[in-house]
């Protein structure tokens, strides 16, 4: 089956922020997490809590999310491309990817 949602790679959307084209980045990990790397911009908006905050996104704006891995953030997207959301990605391996192809200097967990 093929999601309801595309993929970014860490590269594809670090083109796009130099470019100044970047998508809105929501990092669906928890707050520990977020406080030992992120991406520059990246709202943190905790998985468990999505039942209250998904309502605040435009259901029509490109919106890349990312977790440690990846497999957070796809359930965020497949949650919200049910609930009618048509843009949203899921970056490719999460922040994890994000420091081995484009931060090596990142701190990793």
């Amino acid at each position: 089956m093929i999601p309801p949602y595309g993929e970014m790679t860490p590269r594809e959307l670090k083109a796009r922020m130099d470019a100044g084209a970047a998508p809105r980045i929501v990092d669906v990990r928890e707050p520990y997490e977020y406080a030992i790397c992120h991406i520059d911009g990246a709202e943190l908006k905790p998985l468990p809590a999505i039942a209250e905050w998904w309502r605040e996104l435009d259901p029509d704006e490109e919106i890349v999310f990312q977790c440690h891995s990846g497999q957070r953030s796809a359930y965020a997207c497949m949650m919200l491309a049910r609930a009618g959301f048509t843009n949203v990605k899921n970056l490719t391996g999460g922040i994890d990817r994000w420091a081995f192809d484009v931060d090596p200097t990142m701190r990793r967990y």
